[in-house]
């Protein structure tokens, strides 16, 4: 598959890491689902691979620095000319700042920060690793969301600290901005995120996709290696095969939301 060698604007999702307590068995589940491969990265912040799908670097898995049973899940990162000002935008704009910044080697320097609804995520000032290399494939990493109680509280702070422009999505088939509908975020002119409104009591966070041939396949195999489909309130549970898995349709084609063998959330979309 075709590799990206641009930069990629400031406030675009550029990778995505996975913090587990069992690297090996996240390697052997993801390697399984998704057919990647894996190579040493980074091991600023403790051991660190880096995952391949048809040759192209898609995602990170890194072990977790504290003792078992820390939480386990994905952080999405956003690319940034400066880590260091927009760590500090993030502190100005009512976030914190958790991690770093810090540099990663010679790969870039880094951050993990929190809005003002606790969603994690990590700025990226990328040096010689600029990020995912794929994207929209199977085996991919495929639409970003973040899952909030407040979409317009997390609109404006989104805007502030990294976005071109925040927008009102609009209602399907009516092409009016509606804010009902959530927002989208826009960098170098293009959506490149969105903001919804989570479904229940869960915690604000952004939600790691990626994209597969078949969502009912690859949850099957999901469940058939140890994971399991993340089913929603007032949704139906998967059978095991993975037909009737919980999930959604939306822009990108079906998709699911399943959870590692560890705990992990991450979600499926069909390719379009």
């Amino acid at each position: 598959m075709p590799a990206v060698t641009l930069r990629l604007a400031q406030g675009s999702p550029c990778w995505t890491s996975l913090l587990t307590d069992d690297l090996e068995g996240a390697r052997a589940f993801y390697g399984r689902l998704f057919d990647w491969e894996f190579s040493p990265g980074p091991d600023r912040l403790g051991r660190y691979v880096r995952a391949r799908a048809g040759g192209a670097l898609v995602a990170g898995l890194g072990m977790s620095p504290g003792a078992p049973g820390h939480p386990v899940g994905w952080t999405t990162y956003f690319a940034v000319d400066h880590a260091d000002e927009v760590s500090q935008r993030v502190r100005e704009c009512g976030g914190t700042v958790a991690v770093g910044p810090v540099q990663a080697g010679r790969a870039g320097r880094l951050a993990i920060a929190a809005d003002l609804a606790g969603a994690a995520f990590g700025l990226w000032q990328g040096e010689e690793h600029l990020g995912w290399e794929a994207a929209g494939e199977p085996g991919t990493p495929g639409r970003t969301d973040l899952l909030t109680c407040e979409p317009p509280v997390a609109a404006a702070f989104y805007r502030s600290v990294l976005a071109d422009e925040v927008r009102a999505a609009q209602a399907p088939g009516s092409g009016v901005p509606d804010p009902g509908e959530g927002y989208e975020l826009l960098a170098g002119g293009r959506t490149v995120a969105r903001i919804r409104r989570g479904e229940g009591p869960a915690p604000a966070r952004w939600r790691t996709c990626f994209t597969v041939a078949d969502t009912a396949r690859t949850a099957a195999l999901a469940v058939r290696h140890g994971g399991r489909v993340a089913t929603p309130p007032a949704r139906g549970a998967a059978d095991g095969t993975g037909r009737g898995a919980a999930g959604e349709d939306g822009a990108g084609g079906r998709v699911v939301h399943l959870a590692d063998p560890r705990g992990g959330l991450f979600s499926v979309v069909e390719a379009g």
